[in-house]
């Protein structure tokens, strides 16, 4: 900014121009509406088929969404400013949508199918919220355009800190692109942390992420069938399938579609990794960020700026851990796993080898020793209650057989045959067990729990913010105590369970010293 000789006033800087989003998006936004309201559109369909006027009414709902896609279209600009980013949409009522740069945790770029042949990417800005709540996202730049902001946000340090009132949008600047009046820092350099190995493809059917697939389309195919009033049995492959369970005893059908949802599970689950992970590339750009892209139809492209990073977790499901295979997850302030915009945008490594995720997450971190520490257990008492527990549980089923034979004559095999599921109970809690652990390494505090889903947290110490300490009527005769650590990052508490009570304080005091000293009691 510069300041007028004369007055000593300084002129007020030149406001962004309000920016629409490629035209090119005229022949993606009419798509995407007749894709969504799909279902609406066969059931109007059908509907309007039993008064003769299905096709009218088929017609009529296309006209609407392509309009409705259009006028989205129309009604949608953004700028970019040296503190905010806004959004402006809607035509009957309209809203403006702006969030402080400083708040930015991630970019996410995403490109469909449609998109990709169009040179088009949409953004997603996150800002540790859910996206419909305080997030921001532009369906519709050209690709370069993306880059560009995603570059800008990102990488304030690099950016210009003035505005001179002769810059204008598009204008090209010396080391950089300005847009919306911010002068965006060049791309910048990377040093690639991990890739994808086709071997890792091994791994996507002991994800079982095909089972989402199977409800997905088994529930649409449901609706559909129920509002065509459409009798699945009518049709010759399913007739036949009903027909050839029918002819077997009920052990072998059992069987048999047990096989089949497995073999089903198994290759949708592998074409969903495929799908949504060919291509993945972990970078670390000299700006401090970490960079990963991935996708093989839909590409995403995710940032996280390093300085909001608290550590890292490594998580082994029950079907991964037994073939050696383990992901990485990014414990970072401002995204919460699973949540809006961030799902899936804490992904460090896809499944794959422990031994690459162990190796990815210690270049993260910069240090391997919270990855393969050895870990302090919980003792007996710990073990003890995660045994009782699993046992009772388990025991529920037996037992509730058992009442239903004596008192309304089931069949007296079926208790019998439940009690397997004692020593199946039995394993999981020894694995429980052997799982429960923590320990202090360096910078870091370390904890590892579960079985179904074994996780190791690596938080560092420094971003913890307080302590909960809780115990229950059953812990207190255990003489346990469940320790949490609780901080701005991920999962928000991190939880040390079942803690031998004389060894809860000192693990307290050693990850931060000097927290704890105005409440204890010395000697």
């Amino acid at each position: 900014m510069t300041v007028d000789a004369d007055s000593g006033i300084a002129p007020t800087a030149v406001a962004p121009q309000w920016r629409r989003l490629s035209p090119r998006m005229l022949a993606v936004h009419p798509v995407q509406e007749t894709l969504r309201a799909l279902p609406a559109l066969l059931i109007a369909f059908v509907a309007g088929r039993s008064s003769g006027n299905g096709g009218l009414w088929g017609l009529f709902g296309v006209v609407v969404t392509v309009g409705l896609g259009v006028l989205r279209w129309a009604t949608t600009s953004y700028r970019v400013g040296v503190d905010q980013v806004q959004v402006r949409r809607g035509f009957v009522r309209r809203r403006v949508l702006s969030i402080p740069r400083d708040r930015v945790r991630t970019v996410d770029i995403t490109a469909h199918p449609l998109h990709r042949l169009l040179g088009l990417v949409r953004i997603t800005v996150g800002t540790g919220q859910s996206d419909r709540k305080e997030g921001l996202r532009l369906d519709g730049l050209t690709a370069a355009e993306g880059d560009r902001l995603r570059v800008e946000l990102l990488h304030r340090g690099a950016a210009v800190a003035t505005v001179e009132p002769e810059a204008t949008t598009g204008s090209v600047a010396t080391g950089g692109v300005v847009a919306g009046g911010v002068a965006a820092a060049p791309a910048p350099a990377e040093t690639v942390l991990a890739s994808m190995r086709p071997g890792w493809v091994w791994y996507g059917p002991f994800t079982l992420s095909g089972l989402v697939t199977i409800g997905v389309v088994a529930g649409f195919v449901y609706r559909l069938a129920n509002e065509a009033h459409v009798n699945p049995g009518r049709f010759g492959p399913l007739r036949a399938i009903s027909h050839q369970l029918s002819r077997v005893p009920l052990g072998i059908a059992i069987g048999e579609v047990a096989l089949a949802v497995l073999v089903f599970v198994a290759v949708a689950s592998t074409v969903g990794y495929v799908v949504a992970f060919w291509g993945f590339r972990l970078s670390r750009q000299d700006t401090g960020t970490l960079h990963m892209t991935r996708g093989l139809l839909t590409t995403r492209a995710t940032t996280i700026e390093e300085r909001r990073l608290r550590g890292v977790e490594l998580s082994e499901p029950l079907l991964l851990r037994a073939v050696g295979g383990a992901r990485c997850i990014a414990i970072a302030t401002g995204l919460r796993v699973g949540r809006g915009a961030e799902r899936g945008g804490t992904l460090l490594l896809p499944p794959a080898p422990r031994a690459e995720a162990i190796r990815v997450a210690a270049d993260v971190l910069g240090d391997p020793h919270p990855l393969t520490v050895e870990l302090t257990g919980h003792g007996l008492r710990a073990a003890r209650r995660r045994y009782l527990r699993a046992l009772e549980v388990a025991a529920v089923l037996p037992a509730g057989l058992a009442l239903l034979w004596w008192l309304a004559g089931w069949p007296g095999w079926a208790p019998l045959v439940a009690l397997v599921v004692l020593p199946v109970a039995a394993a999981l809690a020894a694995d429980r067990v052997r799982s429960l652990g923590h320990a202090i390494s360096g910078g870091h505090l370390v904890v590892r729990q579960g079985s179904v889903v074994r996780r190791r947290y690596a938080l560092a110490r420094e971003g913890i913010i307080g302590w909960h300490l809780r115990q229950s009527i059953f812990q207190r005769r255990a003489g346990v105590v469940t320790v949490i650590a609780t901080t701005a990052a991920g999962r928000q508490h991190y939880s040390l369970l079942d803690v031998p009570v004389d060894l809860s304080v000192p693990v307290v005091a050693e990850a931060t010293p000097g927290l704890l000293d105005p409440f204890l009691i010395v000697g």
